[in-house]
């Protein structure tokens, strides 16, 4: 049976990040990191976990989500030499947000779940300043990810199509307009106008738009590697007509 609780093993890990990060006894590497440098890895790490979601693995999930909390670990122990805060913040903060996110179940409202999440979270993005409903999405989000989160939050709003074929019109719009620019720079502008609504019509279609990209990803990945085993190796050496041959015996064989 797994363990319930980290016990001691997370005071372990706190130990030795400590360790890793004295500037006298410590690593070379992991004493001069910063947020900065560290950041590139926190989101990294995060992309492994859901990997290794997708791919079922769960002894690997394991190991990964190790590594995302070492991340976690790693930023607040910088924090904590700068005075800023510790671990132990970082905890009691969550845990303080969980329960007052969820009155329902740790207080005394009524109100449906998700409905007061959503009321709490705009009331707590009003207590930090929040001036639009689109302000908090991170910057540092997947343009992807981020493209979903910003409708959802517009959406919140009423600025949103009342159905799928709305968002699906002007997915036809954006590819006109790709083909109708003159210049390079406006047609990256009109390629980036067209993934944003793409985003949009997944959305509609309650599509998680990053989750399908990924599978879409893996697929090619798998046909490819496929034909470069049915060509005895790197398929550079032939023609288009080939490869293509090859591509739809690949697809064949997927779908047989």
């Amino acid at each position: 049976m797994p363990s319930t609780t980290p016990g001691p093993d997370i005071e372990r890990l706190v130990a030795i990040m400590a360790r890793l990060r004295d500037p006298e006894r410590g690593c070379e590497w992991d004493s001069v990191q910063t947020f900065d440098t560290i950041a590139p890895y926190t989101i990294e790490e995060a992309y492994e976990v859901a990997d290794a979601i997708a791919r079922g693995d769960i002894s690997e999930l394991k190991d990964e989500l190790g590594d995302l909390l070492l991340q976690v670990v790693f930023h607040s122990r910088i924090a904590e030499e700068a005075g800023h805060f510790a671990l132990a913040d970082v905890v009691a903060a969550i845990s303080e947000k969980m329960e007052r996110r969820h009155p329902h179940i740790f207080g005394d409202a009524t109100e449906g779940g998700h409905y007061l999440w959503e009321q709490i979270k705009a009331e707590e993005r009003g207590r930090k300043g929040a001036e639009s409903a689109l302000d908090g999405v991170a910057l540092g989000m997947p343009a992807l990810l981020r493209a979903e989160k910003l409708q959802k939050r517009a959406a919140r709003t009423g600025f949103d199509w009342p159905d799928p074929s709305g968002a699906r019109a002007k997915v036809d719009e954006e590819i006109a307009e790709v083909e109708a620019a003159l210049s390079q720079a406006h047609r990256e502008e009109e390629i980036g106008d067209l993934l944003f609504a793409v985003v949009n019509w997944a959305r509609k279609l309650g599509i998680e738009p990053e989750a399908a990209l990924r599978a879409a990803n893996a697929k090619f990945e798998g046909r490819f590697k496929a034909m470069e085993a049915r060509a005895g190796g790197s398929i550079a050496g032939l023609d288009l007509d080939a490869q293509e041959a090859l591509w739809q015996q690949v697809k064949a064989d997927a779908a047989a």
